[in-house]
C-alpha cells in the first residue's frame, strides 16, 4: 500500500470563508484500568479564510461565566479572592485549543502550565494512508484513511462533501472534513454531531484580569515542560513565593488555609489524579 503525505491546495475559500463551525462528541478514557469510565466533552472547530480553532465549548462557557464572576468580585471588593467552591464548580477537561494556519497547516498548541501561557509549535507531518472502505457516516458519504502519530495508530473517515482539510483536534490533510476519527485502542473517539455557520466575535479583554503574554515553544520544549509541572506541580507556587507573592486560598467551607498546607494538598491531588490519567491522546508524552 502506498503511503504518502497529502498536500492540496485550498480550492474552496468562498466556502471557508462562510465561518462555519463543526462540533464534536470527544469521547475518552483517562485511566486504561477503568475503561468503564468513559469522559466525554462537546468540541468545536471554527474554520475560518486564515484557520480554524479547536476547543472544548464546555471549557469555553465555563471560564467566561468564571471570568464574569472575578471580575464582578474585584469590582465589587477590590480584591480576587480564589476559593476552592467556585473553582470545583470549572466544567470540561480539554483545556487547550488547537490552532491551524491555513493554507500551509502551521499547527499550534495554545496551553497553560501554571501561571504561564504558551503557543507550542508542532511540525510533526501526517503521513495518511488513503484506503478503498466506504461507508455512511450520519448523513455523509465517507472514506476510511489512517495514520500514526503521536504513539497511536488512528482510522479516519473522511468526507468530500465538505471540502475542508480540517479535522478534529491537529489532524488534517485529507480531501475532505474528518468526520470520525478514533485511535486502534478506540479509547479516544470523535465524531462530527453537528454544523452550523457562525460570526467570530473579537476575544473579549478585561481591564481587572489580564492574559498573560504567551510563551513560543516547540514540541520538544513543551515535553519538557509538560513533564517536570505533572512530576512537580507545586514548583510553580513554591517560585512565586520565594518572589514574595502571597497567596490567599480558602477550602470549599470558606476556611483559610496556610501556602503550606495548599502545596500538600496540590501534590497529594497530582498524585492521584496522574496515577488514572495514564492515556493521554498524545501518548509519547509519558514516554
Amino acid at each position: 500500500m502506498k503511503k504518502y503525505i497529502v498536500f492540496f491546495t485550498l480550492a474552496f475559500n468562498l466556502f471557508i470563508a462562510q465561518n462555519q463551525r463543526f462540533s464534536y462528541q470527544y469521547q475518552f478514557v483517562k485511566d486504561t484500568l477503568n475503561k468503564q469510565e468513559i469522559t466525554k466533552e462537546l468540541m468545536n472547530l471554527d474554520i475560518l479564510k486564515d484557520g480554524s480553532t479547536f476547543y472544548s465549548r464546555d471549557v469555553f462557557v465555563s471560564d467566561s461565566i468564571m471570568n464574569a464572576y472575578f471580575e464582578n468580585q474585584i469590582k465589587t471588593t477590590g480584591s480576587m479572592n480564589v476559593d476552592s467552591k467556585i473553582m470545583s464548580q470549572r466544567k470540561g477537561s480539554v483545556r487547550y485549543k488547537i490552532l491551524k494556519e491555513y493554507p500551509e497547516f502551521n499547527i499550534f498548541t495554545a496551553t497553560n502550565i501554571g501561571i504561564d501561557s504558551y503557543k507550542v509549535a508542532d511540525d510533526r507531518k501526517l503521513v495518511w494512508s488513503i484506503l478503498s472502505d466506504k461507508q455512511k457516516i450520519g448523513e455523509f458519504n465517507a472514506q476510511k484513511a489512517t495514520t500514526e502519530f503521536a504513539g497511536r495508530q488512528w482510522v479516519a473517515w473522511f468526507s468530500t462533501e465538505l471540502p475542508f482539510q480540517d479535522g478534529p483536534y491537529k489532524f488534517h490533510g485529507l480531501p475532505g472534513l474528518i468526520i470520525k476519527l478514533e485511535d486502534r485502542t478506540k479509547t479516544h473517539q470523535f465524531e462530527l454531531v453537528g454544523t452550523s455557520k457562525f460570526m467570530p466575535n473579537p476575544e473579549k479583554t478585561s481591564e481587572f484580569i489580564g492574559k498573560s503574554k504567551e510563551i513560543e515553544i516547540n514540541q520538544k520544549q513543551y515535553k519538557k515542560l509538560f513533564l517536570e509541572d505533572r512530576n512537580d506541580p507545586s514548583k510553580v507556587i513554591r517560585q512565586a513565593q520565594a518572589s514574595g507573592a502571597i497567596f490567599q486560598m480558602t477550602d470549599q467551607n470558606g476556611n483559610k488555609i496556610s501556602t503550606a498546607e495548599m502545596i500538600k494538598n496540590k501534590e497529594q491531588s497530582a498524585k492521584t489524579k496522574n496515577a488514572k490519567d495514564n492515556n493521554l491522546l498524545e501518548l509519547d508524552l509519558l514516554k
